[in-house]
């Protein structure tokens, strides 16, 4: 089959770059997915709901999201950010709502929405899909692009769009066209400890200041932590695991976790403490906090951690023991040792290295008429629908390149 461009990967950024590209007057486009079924990822993101981008307008603010590839995304997030992605929707009949927490969800709350305006607007531009039809071998030509799929197909092509997502069959075709690739490592995940304080706290959710070392490197981050059955995992976490990635990975998830459960100063803390000892001196201490937004469980579970007696009174309170409790509440450190299960998205650190691709059309550097879009590249995000946000825009830019 001969046509003027294939895409490689039925994903988010393929399906963009298609319908981009179809839109606007290549004549014969067609989607390759390897897979029975596309938009897979679309389909079970945000547990079915669908993070189809975020609400930070402001692009300085919205490339900071990005542990990998914010210096290359400022350029095409100039062209097609988050509002042209949430006008793209919602003029092709999605309608959209914003959560209080910046996320963008169609307002049905289902992924098969989004998955059906993409597919209706791929069908009404001309776009043809092709499933099970995994591509085995891509030969350059003098004047395009000789592909061979699985099940003995052929096709030749004027240009290509690669794809492919995490999946390593899209680097594995990169490398045989020349591209070099930066090895990939699991991004956004949870954290596991061996410390049992926290055991009967297992669903807690909290907002903390948090401090990770790892190979003498430190990132801080601050925002809401799920305490898990073994360890770590929430937004605060999840963000700490794509910036610190490729240094656990290095390390072999070994780190350590400070938590300032209050997000306040020693200073406040010990002021607190004081006034609240004064006041309360009758109390007993595990079942009297001063602090009213830290969960009774948590309180107790810190200081208990810290040897402070289940009998103890706020009257009798030494200066050792209200050390030990601001050393629970605020200076608490955790050794990490190993790092839990994937996030849903299966987000990767790593790809096909940024100093191949002119940021201007996604095309190669080293290969004319070969060009990439969304995850297949060296860039991720963390959750909140980033990674989506990406895709699409690295979609768009492919896709007009094309023409």
């Amino acid at each position: 089959m001969i046509s003027d461009l294939v895409v490689i990967g039925g994903g988010a950024s393929g399906f963009m770059g298609a319908i981009t590209a179809a839109s606007n007057g290549i004549r014969s486009v067609v989607i390759l997915e390897s897979t029975s079924k596309v938009l897979e990822k679309v389909r079970i993101s945000g547990g079915g709901r669908c993070n189809v981008t975020n609400s930070c307008w402001d692009i300085s603010d919205l490339v900071s999201n990005y542990p990998r590839g914010e210096k290359q995304l400022i350029g095409l997030f100039n062209r097609f950010s988050t509002t042209e992605a949430y006008d793209w929707f919602q003029n092709r009949g999605l309608s959209l709502k914003i959560e209080k927490d910046g996320r963008i969800f169609p307002c049905s709350d289902s992924s098969y929405d989004v998955m059906k305006c993409l597919k209706d607007f791929a069908d009404k531009s001309g776009v043809k899909v092709f499933t099970n039809s995994h591509v085995k071998q891509i030969n350059k030509t003098s004047d395009g692009f000789d592909l061979f799929v699985k099940g003995n197909n052929y096709f030749n092509t004027k240009n290509i769009l690669v794809c492919t997502g995490g999946h390593p069959s899209g680097r594995k075709l990169a490398k045989s066209l020349g591209h070099s690739i930066v090895q990939p490592v699991p991004s956004l995940f949870s954290l596991s400890t061996s410390e049992k304080s926290l055991e009967s706290c297992s669903g807690i959710t909290v907002n903390v200041q948090t401090k990770l070392t790892v190979l003498k490197k430190k990132y801080n981050e601050t925002g809401p932590i799920l305490i898990t059955h073994k360890g770590f995992s929430g937004p605060v976490i999840l963000r700490l695991s794509a910036f610190s990635a490729r240094d656990l990975h290095a390390n072999k998830y070994i780190g350590d976790l400070k938590i300032n459960w209050l997000c306040m100063c020693e200073n406040e803390v010990r002021m607190k403490i004081d006034l609240y000892k004064i006041e309360n001196g009758k109390k007993l201490v595990l079942n009297n906090k001063p602090f009213n937004h830290l969960p009774k469980s948590l309180w107790r579970a810190l200081l208990l951690s810290e040897k402070i007696h289940s009998q103890l009174r706020w009257c009798e309170l030494t200066k050792h023991d209200k050390e030990s409790i601001v050393k629970s509440l605020i200076l608490k450190s955790y050794s990490i040792n190993s790092r839990g299960p994937f996030g849903e998205e299966f987000v990767t650190a790593g790809g096909v290295s940024l100093k191949e691709i002119n940021f201007k059309t996604m095309e190669s550097k080293i290969c004319k008429g070969l060009f990439f879009a969304g995850e297949v590249l060296n860039i991720d995000g963390i959750t909140g629908g980033f990674n989506f946000q990406h895709c699409w825009t690295s979609g768009w830019v492919a896709g007009n390149a094309v023409v």
